[in-house]
């Protein structure tokens, strides 16, 4: 039961009051990230500069997983190394699926409140779709 209001807090606060949902004019990689199941379209925007995530922000519509998770995503990222998101990133997915450790779970601070959207099939697409499109803006970056 207090995992279940903590994740309902960490949500609500993040979708409320995202401190990450605001436009980055001076942003160097930009991405649209779409869920069509839910409606959830993002546009993450990140300014890299010498392989750091220096600053990064969204915009877009959706459900209150999908911009409270990538709200979240944002507040890790920021200030490291994209081998350092990428991790993280690798790590969030692994929670998902239900094959993180504790220990790594731990990793993930304020997002692995989300670990129990595996129980939620309909949800899961919601609580990656930004760290998909971050994978996808680095990967696409990387080329």
């Amino acid at each position: 039961m207090a995992n279940r209001i903590f994740y309902n807090e960490i949500l609500t606060e993040h979708n409320m009051r995202p401190d990450f949902k605001h436009d980055l004019p001076d942003a160097n990689i930009v991405l649209e990230g779409v869920n069509p199941n839910c409606g959830d379209d993002i546009w993450l925007k990140l300014k890299v500069e010498n392989g750091i995530i220096e600053d990064g922000a969204f915009v877009g519509d959706g459900c209150a997983i999908s911009q409270a998770s990538a709200d979240i995503m944002l507040g890790m990222i920021i200030g490291r190394s994209e081998e350092e998101a990428r991790h993280l990133g690798d790590l969030f997915f692994r929670m998902i699926k239900g094959e993180a450790s504790d220990e790594e779970i731990d990793e993930l601070e304020e997002a692995s409140a989300l670990k129990d959207i595996s129980h939620m099939p309909a949800r899961v697409k919601c609580a990656v779709l930004g760290w998909h499109t971050l994978d996808e803006a680095l990967s696409k970056k990387a080329n």
